[in-house]
């Protein structure tokens, strides 16, 4: 049984398909891959655009979503084995999972990390608890990965650049401000998706701390040696920025000062000129510039870059719907 926990658990061979399949439903095919089926989508954090796209993505497809947040709408969930539950949880993920795999054809789970020590929150436990007790495939709508934005973003460029043969285009993930620490899910993933598309990839922060976990770089660095391009880091702006092809913007905390947050803030403010501005973007390729959404304007980039016709943020939103048909199409029919 096939789970997306991470694309770096598919073949390329499988994300090709996928995301040929999902150009082929925004081409306007229909699907009843979903037909009798159902999901349950699993929220312990908000959601805007994962949760509306998989809802109607399963609708679309002929099925049902069933929307659950445990703590709020349903009860809280214990994780760790041998725990005595005399606290706030009320039952163990043990029989949640397999309780809602005698229900529905698909589990999805979305839960951030905690942001006090990512020793435990690398561990990605409660997504993996759930595949581990689930019998049904479990998808993952962002925990410390989040697979489903990047293949919209792979989606998108390919649009963008009229081919799905992305190598030899220059990528830069660059770090941006935020007045708060936030997850490096997304910049994960958007490292993984642009080195195993063989392009060129810069990762740009503004100091070594800010540089993501090392498991992501190395699979960067495994993906490079499979499929071709180049990965670096740099924390050059100038450099960077020059004749890039895409420019993909994220916040994220440092990592060495994770659950130290107010320790890390005098660094994260001295760095606000990480703005993506009109000035970078003109140093670029006649650039596109992307961001997963949602996005403060005026610090992490400003209105000139956001209203810009090279902006495919909007579009590589659509692309969620069309990637998540495709993504639920696939496990439930495997």
């Amino acid at each position: 049984m096939k789970h997306l926990l991470n694309t770096q658990d598919w073949t390329r061979a499988e994300l090709d398909a996928t995301l040929a399949q999902a150009a082929a439903f925004k081409a306007g095919q229909a699907g009843a891959q979903l037909k009798g089926k159902s999901i349950a989508l699993v929220f312990f954090n908000p959601s805007l655009r994962t949760r509306t796209s998989f809802e109607l993505g399963a609708f679309q497809l002929g099925g049902h979503a069933v929307v659950l947040q445990p703590g709020k709408d349903a009860w809280p969930i214990e994780f760790e084995l041998g725990t005595v539950m005399d606290g706030e949880a009320e039952e163990h993920i043990a029989e949640v999972a397999r309780v809602l795999s005698r229900y529905v054809d698909l589990v999805a789970v979305r839960a951030f990390p905690k942001f006090i020590d990512w020793a435990v929150d690398r561990q990605d436990k409660v997504l993996r608890a759930f595949a581990k007790y689930s019998t049904v495939p479990v998808i993952n709508l962002e925990t410390i990965t989040h697979p489903c934005q990047e293949l919209a973003h792979a989606l998108a460029l390919q649009e963008h650049f009229g081919t799905t043969d992305l190598r030899g285009k220059k990528y830069v993930l660059t770090w941006t401000y935020h007045p708060k620490p936030l997850n490096t899910a997304v910049a994960n993933s958007a490292l993984t998706i642009a080195t195993r598309l063989g392009m060129d990839v810069t990762l740009l922060c503004p100091t070594p701390e800010y540089a993501l976990d090392e498991r992501y770089l190395g699979w960067a660095r495994d993906n490079v040696a499979e499929s071709g391009g180049s990965f670096r880091m740099s924390h050059d702006i100038a450099e960077a920025y020059a004749g890039a092809d895409v420019v993909y913007a994220k916040s994220w905390g440092a990592i060495p000062y994770f659950g130290r947050w107010d320790q890390e803030k005098p660094i994260r403010d001295a760095h606000r000129h990480f703005i993506v501005d009109e000035a970078k973007m003109a140093m670029t390729n006649n650039g596109v510039f992307s961001h997963c959404l949602p996005l403060r304007r005026n610090v992490k980039a400003t209105d000139g870059v956001m209203d810009s016709p090279n902006c495919i943020a909007i579009e590589e939103a659509e692309n969620r719907l069309h990637v998540q048909k495709a993504v639920m199409a696939a496990l439930a029919t495997q």
